[in-house]
């Protein structure tokens, strides 16, 4: 039997902590997500101001990142290369840059989805979260 690191909420509070702290030092509004390596919804966070349809994206990006084991952006650009058909993938939903894979000691352990500002300033904040864990 294997074993494998998963998300505490300890880790999920400095993650949100991380991301929120860069969000704020550039007043970005945004949506915050953080999911398991299933992609499920461990924590959402709306910042003040934040677009009501970022509460939808940025779970959407997240899962997207957990269950395709990369950034979100390799899928955007794919569709943007012209494979439109990867747009009825199942399960993928947030086929837009925004979403990066929490990987630690080579395994993929869940994803941070980010919604509200330009594709890379999320993905700017996604990974300020990331790192406030310490990896």
């Amino acid at each position: 039997m294997q074993t494998k690191p998963y998300l505490t909420l300890d880790d999920l509070k400095k993650i949100a902590a991380g991301a929120e702290a860069e969000a704020k030092a550039n007043n970005w509004a945004v949506v915050i997500s953080i999911v398991d390596d299933g992609g499920h919804l461990l924590w959402l966070q709306r910042l003040d101001g934040a677009a009501p349809a970022s509460s939808h994206i940025a779970p959407a990006k997240a899962k997207t990142a957990a269950l395709g084991r990369r950034e979100t952006k390799i899928y955007e650009d794919m569709i943007n290369n012209g494979r439109v058909a990867f747009l009825c993938a199942p399960e993928l939903d947030g086929l837009l840059e925004g979403g990066v894979p929490i990987v630690v000691d080579g395994q993929y352990v869940g994803a941070v989805g980010v919604s509200g500002v330009k594709s890379s300033e999320d993905v700017q904040i996604a990974k300020a979260g990331i790192a406030a864990l310490g990896l």
